[in-house]
């Protein structure tokens, strides 16, 4: 549990003021690389790594910037870089693995988002960060996967209703802040690729599997399908105002190596999903206020099948305002996008009194997720989070924890591969 207190913290809405500054100027920063450092304070400086933590994009910004920053600043990039371009070893290191696994198994896997991206060269190792291993099997052949995957040194630790998650058997406590080579392996086993927006299923699955999926991992069946995906994953995120700033990167760079024909081809999904991809739009959109690379036709093409409510919340909302850097607690997050008033008010009766799946999964999180098994408000009853609506402003525990971390890390250079320093209640 926590034991600082929010008021031990800068208050809340300048930290939120600040917090949505430097996620600005970091967008920008990677989207248009200029040699003009920001003129932020000591603290600003360290509120940055939170941001870049947060955003996953502190590997890539150290090879991005043009800035002559504070060195503090640059040893904590350069630090990241080694850890992740470590830890990236390690994973191809397992996806070798798996792929031998699942071919003697005779099981069709599809290596998901991270593993897909550095395959088609689109990163380099080093560059990002992935945390897990996504993998998508069919539903038939799920409990043969999670046998194989646990006959690898794996245990399960829980299930939700979009994969099930597993922990490497050797499993260590994770480093505190940051990225780090010697975190443990995990592995996320998906039966489809789906999202709720914020009631609404959307399920891509059919354009995701490959139709004769071969033994061991395989590729996607095209870019559009790559793309499709990308941007549902970034739309369930942007629900719950926690997209990442790699995200959008990742849509950008898959967006510039494809062609006129393969952005057709992610539009004809479709007729095979037999509904519209209106929820394609916000993270387009969002994507392409920072980035060149989307085609102005696909963007124009997605708004005229997003609903006007969401449309117009795009347009106010900053990326700040979608991530993990908005500080608040919402009541009714994410639910402008549901598409009519009964599906609205289905959700809001949904967020006061939750179902008996939904308490589970919460309880899951509690113990299953550093940040919320940390954190008072995870562990608070229904009765007490609605209190805490009515008569305060929380914060996200969530955003809290990386934002403390940063403002406990030394200010000074250090060795790239040392230790994190353990968090201190400020």
């Amino acid at each position: 549990m926590n034991t600082a207190s929010d008021q031990e913290l800068p208050p809340l809405v300048t930290l939120q003021a600040a917090l949505s500054r430097i996620t600005e100027t970091l967008a920008s920063a990677i989207a248009r690389p200029t040699d003009a450092a920001p003129d932020w304070s000591e603290s600003e400086w360290l509120l940055a790594r939170a941001v870049s933590t947060i955003h996953g994009v502190s590997p890539l910004l150290s090879r991005t910037l043009h800035w002559q920053a504070p060195p503090g600043w640059q040893e904590f990039l350069q630090e990241q870089r080694t850890h992740t371009e470590n830890r990236h070893v390690r994973i191809q290191e397992l996806l070798d693995q798996l792929h031998d696994a699942a071919r003697r198994a005779d099981i069709a896997l599809v290596a998901l988002k991270g593993a897909a991206l550095h395959s088609l060269g689109l990163y380099i190792p080093g560059e990002r960060p992935m945390a897990d291993i996504d993998l998508l099997v069919r539903e038939q052949d799920s409990l043969r996967a999670r046998r194989m995957i646990e006959g690898l040194g794996f245990h399960l630790t829980h299930t939700n209703w979009k994969h099930q998650a597993f922990a490497a058997n050797d499993e260590t406590a994770p480093a505190v802040f940051g990225e780090h080579s010697t975190n443990s392996m995990k592995i996320e086993l998906h039966d489809g690729i789906r999202e709720q927006l914020p009631l609404r299923g959307v399920d891509v699955s059919r354009c995701v599997f490959p139709k004769e999926g071969a033994p061991g991992l395989n590729d996607y069946p095209s870019l559009a399908a790559l793309m499709m995906h990308l941007l549902l994953h970034a739309a369930g995120a942007m629900s719950l105002r926690a997209v990442r700033l790699i995200q959008l990167n990742d849509i950008a760079r898959l967006s510039a190596s494809m062609s006129s024909a393969d952005w057709d081809d992610f539009l004809s999904q479709e007729a095979l999903l037999d509904q519209t991809l209106w929820w394609s739009f916000p993270p387009l959109a969002l994507t392409a206020r920072h980035f060149d690379s989307i085609p102005s036709r696909i963007v124009n093409s997605m708004s005229q099948r997003c609903h006007w409510w969401l449309k117009q919340s795009c347009r106010r909302r900053t990326l700040s305002d979608v991530s993990l850097c908005y500080l608040w607690v919402e009541a009714f997050p994410g639910i402008e996008w549901a598409r009519s008033p009964r599906e609205m008010l289905a959700y809001i009766s949904q967020r006061i009194a939750p179902q008996a799946h939904q308490r589970s999964l919460r309880k899951v999180a509690a113990v299953t997720e550093l940040t919320a098994a940390q954190s008072n408000w995870a562990h608070m009853s229904q009765s007490r989070r609605i209190l805490r609506w009515l008569t305060t402003r929380p914060a996200r525990p969530q955003a809290l924890h990386p934002i403390r971390a940063a403002l406990t890390q030394p200010r000074q250079p250090r060795s790239p591969m040392a230790q994190p320093v353990a968090t201190a209640e400020i």
